[in-house]
């Protein structure tokens, strides 16, 4: 039996949001295409209708998910002008950020899987932390463009490196002190 052109998009847009959510929590190698369908609703023979494999599933999921974390960095820079640093800041590192690896950066939750692989994925992973330094460029302190991106960079490496490190340790305490200590090192207003 056909579908329709809407029907296949329908089906094709429930795939990819399944595996997003799936992918952040469990990793590229920890789910199977069996795991995406069903959390989709969909029979597992139906995915080769849309993808030639979970590789290139896995590279069109991780395009959405940068564009998106791209996005919503520049929606919450132009939704608050006077302190675009701290927004972005108190948005990131946070602990929606750490409790919902499926619902969260995809940065953060699949930047050591990614480290370990080659090829389109991790190609498409460099380009957007390079534009997600670019994004910080604009908002963070320094005389100099250099001195901007070498910022730029220390403030991403920080940000994810609170949320992956509040992430692996059960202490909740310990995870809190590495969510506020970040975001008052990294924002020049918290500091004064």
């Amino acid at each position: 039996m056909r579908v329709s052109r809407e029907k296949f998009a329908e089906n094709r847009e429930k795939i990819l949001t399944a595996a997003s959510v799936l992918f952040r929590e469990n990793g590229f190698d920890g789910v199977g295409v069996a795991d995406i369908m069903k959390a989709a609703g969909l029979t597992h023979g139906g995915f080769y209708g849309h993808f030639e494999s979970k590789d290139d599933l896995a590279l069109e999921v991780s395009r959405k998910l940068i564009e998106r974390v791209e996005e919503r960095w520049r929606e919450l820079i132009a939704a608050e002008p006077d302190k675009p640093l701290q927004a972005l800041l108190d948005h990131y590192i946070h602990w929606r950020t750490v409790d919902d690896p499926g619902g969260s950066c995809v940065f953060a939750s699949l930047i050591q899987e990614v480290s370990r692989s080659e090829g389109a994925v991790r190609a498409t992973f460099s380009e957007g932390l390079s534009t997600l330094v670019d994004v910080l460029k604009e908002v963070v302190p320094g005389a100099t463009e250099e001195e901007r991106r070498a910022n730029a960079t220390t403030t991403l490496s920080s940000m994810m490196g609170a949320v992956i490190l509040a992430r692996a340790v059960e202490d909740r305490a310990l995870a809190e002190h590495f969510l506020v200590t970040m975001r008052r090192k990294l924002d020049p207003v918290r500091q004064s």
